[in-house]
């Protein structure tokens, strides 16, 4: 087996768990946040809630210990990567928050590690704290720069939640009660390489908007080949090109950039989520100067007080360089994620209808939203935590970090292959009883 290429330790979580009281947790949770959050928390640790975590494992109120598989994609380097820790660390001994009307040199440097890190071709760089932020950006600025109104995106895309955002985003579930949103967008067929020709005929475009790889979607790879025409017909048509890559960027599934190792002439990249380095929030949009000119002309047209925080900024340059060193591990990873799954989708056949994605960044589609609902409650129990896909619900998503040792992966399919026995015979396993019963199943403490 081979060792992690960093001094990242454990494959366990050596941390003593903080005795939290996990009742008065979902009592304020009840009281003064959401009752459906604390239903779902309550449901997801059998009861006990989150006390600490590092590298792959999350440790429960109750001192068991989960393998995480999600948390949407931010811990690409895992819990409390030390080396992330300490950039953020020393940044906060001195200089945690920014005047805002002075230069502030971490952000600085930050933009150019991270224009740097993408080859230089799109020199400029603005901060946001969550995917969303960026994507408010990208869609403003591209509208101001091209003095056009509608903006291309895709069927099946998630781009957030804020009014902006979600004009792109695709499904209806999210704008539930609202009368609108403020964006002309239109969504287009990814399988259909004319769409983004017959759009740009039709009317004036300001943008066109994807992800490479649709993580909400149930990991659903976009074809390259549609890709590179509409690309294309949109750099004919004088409309800017945007790929999101707030999921599956940052060698998530295996490139620093899928569009840009693609060679896409993309005016933008959207990046996000693993940026912190899982310690703290942080995303950005990476652009050309054409995309960026509104903001250069009166850096003011859009700001946040947070935007480029030290202590976010801080981490990024520490995550990025301990991205690199693991991104051979990697690919060592990814190549067993795709054997094992191709062998569990061969192995329940009746229950598994597809493998979808690329990297490590994966979603295995079931016959069934209700043989989904089953594995969750199955993983639940058995001590792994993944990510549902709201926007497709038979569809489990798996996200390994990179800190993942070879026997953590072996270990996290196994716990899918129980869940998936289970679905195929329509009984309970022995992790859902002990979940009824109220213990834990053996693997569930993080036992061999």
């Amino acid at each position: 087996m081979n060792a992690l290429p960093t001094p990242f330790a454990p494959a366990r979580a050596e941390v003593a768990h903080a005795g939290a009281d996990a009742a008065e947790v979902f009592d304020r949770l009840r009281r003064h946040l959401s009752p459906k959050l604390a239903l779902t928390g309550s449901f997801a640790g059998r009861g006990a809630v989150e006390t600490a975590a590092l590298g792959p494992r999350v440790t429960l109120s109750d001192g068991r210990t989960a393998l995480d598989f999600g948390s949407y994609a931010v811990t690409l380097l895992g819990h409390r990567h030390p080396a992330v820790v300490a950039a953020v660390r020393q940044q906060l001994e001195t200089m945690p928050a920014a005047t805002r009307s002075l230069a502030n040199p971490v952000a600085a440097q930050a933009a150019a590690c991270l224009a740097g890190y993408l080859g230089d071709r799109l020199p400029k760089v603005y901060f946001g704290l969550n995917g969303a932020d960026v994507v408010e950006v990208a869609v403003k600025l591209a509208r101001l720069a091209t003095g056009r109104d509608r903006v291309l995106a895709v069927n099946g895309a998630f781009h957030g939640k804020s009014l902006g955002a979600l004009a792109l985003t695709h499904s209806p579930l999210y704008r539930a009660g609202l009368r609108g949103c403020t964006v002309d967008v239109v969504h287009l067929d990814p399988q259909d390489g004319d769409a983004v020709r017959r759009e740009t005929a039709a009317a004036p475009v300001a943008a066109l908007v994807f992800e490479p790889v649709q993580g909400e979607n149930g990991a659903l790879v976009l074809p390259p080949d549609v890709l590179r025409t509409w690309c294309a017909d949109a750099a004919a048509a004088g409309a800017l090109v945007v790929a999101d890559e707030i999921q599956c960027g940052l060698r998530r599934c295996g490139e620093r950039s899928l569009a840009l190792a693609a060679g896409l002439p993309v005016d933008a990249v959207l990046l996000g989520k693993p940026l912190g380095g899982g310690v703290v929030p942080l995303s950005a949009l990476v652009c050309s100067e054409r995309f960026y000119a509104p903001l250069a002309a009166d850096p003011f047209l859009h700001s946040a007080t947070f935007g480029g925080h030290p202590l976010s900024c801080a981490a990024l340059p520490a995550a990025l360089e301990a991205i690199e060193e693991l991104a051979p591990h990697g690919r060592r990873l990814s190549a067993l994620l795709d054997a094992a799954l191709e062998r569990s989708a061969a192995r329940f056949p009746q229950v598994v209808r597809a493998v979808r994605g690329t990297g490590l960044l994966r979603g295995v589609d079931l016959v069934s939203a209700r043989a989904a609902g089953t594995v969750l409650v199955e993983l639940a129990a058995a001590g792994l935590l993944v990510s549902p896909c709201l926007s497709r619900p038979t569809t489990v998503r798996l996200l390994p970090p990179l800190v993942c040792t070879e026997e953590d992966l072996a270990h996290g399919v196994e716990l899918l292959d129980g869940a998936l026995a289970a679905v195929a015979l329509g009984t309970d396993t022995a992790g859902a009883g002990a979940a009824r019963a109220g213990t834990a199943p053996r693997h569930a403490t993080g036992a061999p």
